[in-house]
């Protein structure tokens, strides 16, 4: 076989463990013993993530993917000795002050997430114009999948409407929400500053915003509920293991956390290349070892959030993404030569 498709192997494999480390310990942590240990887990996994980030821009070897896998069970094992007795005043204090900086890291969360997903669905709806003035056979292939999204999008609105207008001021929210974009649409064709394809990307992002608002308290199970000592017999063993996997990983945080590191992977690529000439990926780039700590902090970030929290922070992410597309829409400048080149007129 060969070596290099063995080790590339082996280093995708490893960076595969890493994720699945980190989604499984995190509310393992958070679910059997406090949430001091888990903030403790998280204050030092991120740490851990930007020391390794750090060798990995100096080294730039792909062996510490590999060498950094057993660094997580050994945290693990740190924060729940460090808890299983009298913690130190400066752990205290340590996981404080990270709780802190996560709760108000929370709104800029929300805004790099508004902002990332109006440049993707800016840079799609730009792709999509490229295309259509290539032929026109892409046109009517770009005006289904367009139509498609908007039904499925409305479709998923309607949907999750019980759940999440399930107040007066919610079911006011979504009404204004639907008018603001139904109104920026129409401006936007107005004005030539938009397209049906980046309009039909910013229902989605509207429909799965207000999908994740129709959780509530009910919808999570209690972790620590789903947790049973582990048995000598190893069938019980896995099921136990399953079960607790299976009712303690939060599905709408698992869901938000995809979504928001995806969007931020791809609007980090984005960003340079306004202005230029054309949309080229940095092949040499890393989408995963430059970026560990920040998916440890926006997932820890997530799982101490409350749903009610949750809840409001996703009505503030919507109405920001919509304030900033009208401002986008209006006030750039038809003779800018860079706005020119990214704006889909």
């Amino acid at each position: 076989m060969n070596p290099w498709l063995l080790w590339t192997a082996l280093s995708h494999t490893a960076r595969l463990s890493t994720v699945l480390q980190i989604l499984l310990y995190l509310p393992l942590t958070l679910a059997t013993l406090s949430t001091s240990a888990f903030l403790l887990l998280s204050l030092l996994l991120s740490a851990h993530s930007l020391i390794h980030g750090t060798l990995i821009l100096l080294w730039g070897s792909s062996a510490l993917s590999v060498m950094q896998v057993p660094m997580h069970p050994f945290l693990l094992l740190v924060s729940f000795n460090a808890f299983a007795q009298i913690t130190h005043p400066l752990l205290a204090t340590a996981t404080k002050w990270w709780a802190k900086f996560l709760t108000f890291s929370g709104p800029s969360f929300v805004a790099l997430e508004g902002l990332s997903s109006l440049l993707v669905a800016q840079k799609v709806g730009q792709v999509g114009k490229a295309l259509a003035d290539e032929a026109e056979s892409y046109q009517l292939a770009i005006l289904l999948a367009s139509a498609a999204a908007y039904v499925m999008a409305f479709w998923w609105i309607v949907v999750a409407y019980p759940a999440a207008a399930t107040s007066p001021l919610s079911s006011t929210l979504l009404g204004v929400a639907l008018t603001a974009f139904l109104f920026l649409t129409v401006i936007g064709f107005w004005l030539r500053r938009t397209n049906i394809v980046e309009s039909a990307m910013l229902s989605l992002f509207l429909a799965y915003n207000v999908w994740l608002c129709g959780f509530d308290q009910t919808s999570f199970t209690d972790p620590a509920s789903s947790y049973a000592p582990l048995l000598s017999n190893i069938l019980p063993h896995l099921q136990t293991l399953v079960n607790f996997i299976t009712n303690t990983l939060p599905k709408p945080v698992l869901v938000a956390l995809v979504y928001r590191l995806a969007i931020l992977q791809l609007a980090s690529r984005i960003l340079p290349t306004i202005g230029a000439d054309a949309w080229e990926a940095d092949e040499s780039s890393d989408g995963w070892d430059g970026r560990p700590s920040i998916f440890v902090m926006v997932y820890s970030h997530l799982l101490l959030l409350d749903p009610a929290s949750q809840v409001w922070w996703r009505w503030a992410n919507i109405m920001f993404t919509l304030i900033l597309w009208s401002v986008e829409l209006t006030v750039s400048p038809d003779e800018d030569d860079v706005s020119v080149k990214w704006k889909v007129e």
